[in-house]
């Protein structure tokens, strides 16, 4: 039977309490008052390392996800495998989109069609990465995330224990909001965690391989990701609503409810 969960009031009451604690003491709490019905996301960079090595020490069968585009770079497939090794136990969950809908969207739009629009890369977004996540969300009580307020602007104000109202008001943990990226390198360091060999080549942020490139000396974490776009958000609406208006009509026939 699913744990009461928790309300606007007691997820900033705790969001307070929790501020200034390490992460470990955040994922404690949140794995005892809500498994079995939990899980840690992760796109197998930096954040989602860390956060394993923790909870896997706490409880090795809390459950971990991530989301394969079919588009991701085959260095982060090798990093999962290396994972495996690493966590005998491993608890894993790789999402796909539904194969009928991605075939609707690059039969209709090409392969690539994330280039010539910013309406075109979130309709490529919600079908490989929202819709899945949102499937998996739907069997959740609270899901744990890797998010920390240096990544972006649109990231500068979240909260350790929040309410995902985009997602059925389930909880939503981010432990490492304090941290910054010299932290979360340091415990990387400092516990020999595998990571993508793609970060020795420049990258500061990864996800699917036509949509990330490295980085310059100076430039933002995640100015590698959709380089080609002026003015458009660093976000894929997994994390951060996103205005989907004009879309939703085409997003509802690929998914094939408009038939």
């Amino acid at each position: 039977m699913s744990v009461e969960l928790l309300d606007d009031l007691e997820a900033g009451e705790l969001s307070v309490e929790f501020e200034g604690e390490e992460p470990e003491v955040v994922l404690e709490w949140a794995i005892e008052r809500f498994s079995p019905s939990i899980a840690i996301s992760t796109a197998f960079q930096t954040d989602g390392a860390v956060l394993l090595h923790m909870t896997y020490a706490i409880d090795p069968d809390v459950k971990l996800f991530s989301v394969d585009t079919g588009r991701l770079p085959q260095e982060t497939y090798q990093l999962i495998e290396q994972m495996r090794e690493r966590y005998p136990k491993l608890n894993l969950d790789l999402l796909s989109p539904d194969a009928a809908a991605v075939s609707r969207l690059v039969g209709r739009h090409g392969p690539n069609l994330f280039y010539r629009s910013v309406e075109n890369r979130l309709l490529c977004c919600q079908v490989r990465k929202v819709l899945p996540l949102q499937r998996y969300l739907g069997g959740l009580d609270a899901w744990i995330t890797g998010l920390r307020r240096d990544q972006w602007a649109t990231r500068s104000d979240i909260r350790k224990v929040e309410l995902d109202h985009d997602h059925g008001a389930i909880v939503k943990l981010n432990p490492l909001a304090e941290w910054t990226e010299d932290e979360v390198w340091d415990y990387v360091r400092e516990h020999d965690l595998p990571v993508n060999p793609l970060y020795a080549k420049g990258f500061t942020s990864i996800g699917c391989a036509p949509c990330t490139r490295p980085t310059s000396a100076g430039e933002d974490l995640r100015a590698g990701r959709w380089w080609w776009e002026s003015g458009a958000p660093k976000e894929c609406g997994i994390h951060c609503a996103v205005e989907t208006g004009g879309m939703e009509h085409e997003l509802r026939a690929l998914v094939g409810e408009d038939e």
